[in-house]
């Protein structure tokens, strides 16, 4: 019976958060004075700029997407399956600006790369507005998304590769060299997490808000923001953002069609078997020097910038004044925000993974969907439904922003729950049901206590991206109650460059020192 309730109400809170949002946006937007009017539609569809946004939002995922496939794959091989050097220190480096808000890396190029950046001082004004003008821009939008989003590629190429039965690889080794087995055997293998992967770039990109409006790149996003924050048009507003919930159903409808199958369930193998490993041999520093390269101009360069930027005690004294509040509240939204994350991610997985009630499936692909929701469709959606006098305990607060995070990250804590469930026999829950103990017992007692490093890790995950997370509090914090990453953003108008880079630098410290302390503190208590 506790299982049930729990399980149930797992799933009306992803509901009551996460879809009836959506569905109240849609009502409101197909309703003028209680009647059914498609007005605000048909305006859009008729409108030529609102057909060149959508084609901008197009191009830039679309380019986005081939980079980092192009490049984020073969690099996941290099670091998971090769001897390359430093292959470890390269994976974090990569993945540090995933962890940012993306605007940080554009933040950081503007200061190069601007009309009165860095490389101005050494080039001719008309040099300097050439590179000015290739920033601000498509080709500016796809650099900064493609440091931010090549470490999906990356991380789940890796993780795919461990997946593979090392025996396969070996019997082809009998057969041909390494790259007959990478291009016949290992490629085709984890094709389907890579295709995964890069779907999930074109979804984030595709939502991506923060990047083109500081670069003036104009997207279907940033209209729906337009419209809502300068005119306050709800009408406007849900008619752009309906268009990008469309697409992401779409994307994901033919993913759970044609890939779902193949990536739900990532079991890796056996410590036993690992991981086959490529050696390099002589040839290791011909592949370490790219590598190396394209690491320091993507992640060392823009932090270089920033610190260089940022060399003052005023700037940083400033920066604390102006924005210490904001970043102690992020702080403890982000903490509060994982943990309901963790909590709530754990029943959604479990239910998952043992398909414990009939809607588990829908459950699932809901959470995704979510996930792939422009932060800027979840944000209408949760003023629509929750600024009423009723519900002003929770639009008036930050209880409000917290709901945004669970609507958007669940699918985060849910997945990695899954994950690590796959890894546990069953025959553990089973021994104990035997001795008579209760479902409730069974999971605090044995079920939990085995996941707790899946625990671990989704509520790293989730205190990451509730920390750096910008569009969803951009929209819905209340007065007084604004995040680290939106008080950067709002300053980014008219503050100094100094501020603006000390800020910058502040936020990725309060990224990374945490999750370092953390690591090092579980990692000795035998956690990690």
């Amino acid at each position: 019976m506790a299982k049930r309730t729990i399980l149930i109400c797992t799933a009306i809170v992803l509901i009551v958060i996460g879809l009836l949002p959506i569905l109240a946006m849609i009502l409101q937007s197909v309703t003028i004075d209680g009647r059914l009017s498609f007005a605000i539609y048909k305006d859009v569809l008729a409108s030529k700029s609102e057909w060149i946004l959508l084609g901008h939002s197009f191009v830039l995922s679309i380019l986005t997407t081939l980079l980092t496939t192009a490049i984020g794959m073969p690099l996941g091989i290099l670091l998971a399956k090769t001897d390359l050097p430093f292959r470890r220190i390269f994976t974090v480096f990569f993945t540090i600006p995933l962890l940012l808000p993306p605007y940080i890396i554009a933040v950081s190029w503007f200061i190069l790369l601007g009309r009165d950046g860095f490389l101005a001082q050494f080039l001719s004004r008309s040099a300097a507005e050439v590179t000015s003008n290739w920033l601000f821009g498509l080709p500016g939008c796809v650099l900064v998304l493609f440091s931010t989003f090549l470490p999906v590629v990356m991380l789940l190429t890796m993780t795919f590769l461990r997946t593979i039965n090392p025996r396969l690889e070996e019997a082809g080794k009998t057969v041909s060299g390494w790259i007959g087995v990478l291009r016949t055997i290992t490629i085709p293998m984890i094709l389907p997490g890579v295709l995964l992967a890069s779907i999930l770039v074109f979804l984030l990109t595709l939502g991506e808000f923060g990047v083109p409006a500081f670069l003036r790149y104009n997207v279907f996003p940033v209209e729906t923001f337009t419209q809502f924050s300068a005119f306050y048009d709800f009408g406007a507003a849900t008619a752009f953002a309906l268009p990008l919930a469309v697409i992401t159903f779409l994307v994901l409808l033919l993913e759970r069609i044609f890939i779902r199958k193949k990536t739900y369930e990532v079991k890796l193998a056996s410590e036993g078997e690992g991981i086959t490993v490529i050696h390099l041999g002589r040839g290791r520093k011909w592949f370490v020097l790219p590598v190396a390269v394209l690491c320091f101009f993507i992640v060392v360069v823009p932090i270089l910038v920033l610190m260089f930027q940022s060399m003052s005690f005023d700037a940083y004294y400033q920066a604390i004044s102006r924005s210490g509040d904001s970043l102690l509240r992020s702080f403890s939204y982000a903490a509060i925000g994982a943990s309901v994350l963790t909590v709530l991610g754990f029943f959604c997985g479990y239910l998952i993974h043992n398909k414990a009630m009939p809607f588990w499936l829908s459950l699932d692909s809901l959470t995704i969907f979510l996930f792939a929701l422009p932060s800027t469709v979840i944000g209408i959606g949760l003023i629509l439904l929750w600024n009423r006098a009723s519900t002003n305990f929770i639009y008036a607060t930050p209880i409000i922003i917290i709901f945004g995070y669970i609507a958007q990250y669940t699918a985060l804590t849910s997945r990695i729950t899954a994950s690590t469930l796959a890894q546990i026999p069953y025959s553990m829950e089973e021994a104990s049901q035997v001795a008579g103990a209760g479902w409730l017992r069974r999971t605090t007692l044995i079920t939990a206590p085995l996941a707790k490093r899946g625990l671990l890790a989704a509520w790293l995950v989730g205190y990451i991206f509730c920390l750096r997370d910008t569009g969803i509090s951009m929209m819905v914090y209340p007065p007084g109650h604004d995040t680290f990453p939106v008080r950067i953003f709002t300053l980014m108008a008219n503050g100094p460059a100094d501020l603006i880079a000390a800020l910058c630098i502040i936020m990725i410290i309060a990224t990374l020192l945490p999750l370092g302390i953390l690591a090092v503190a579980f990692k000795s208590k035998g956690f990690v």
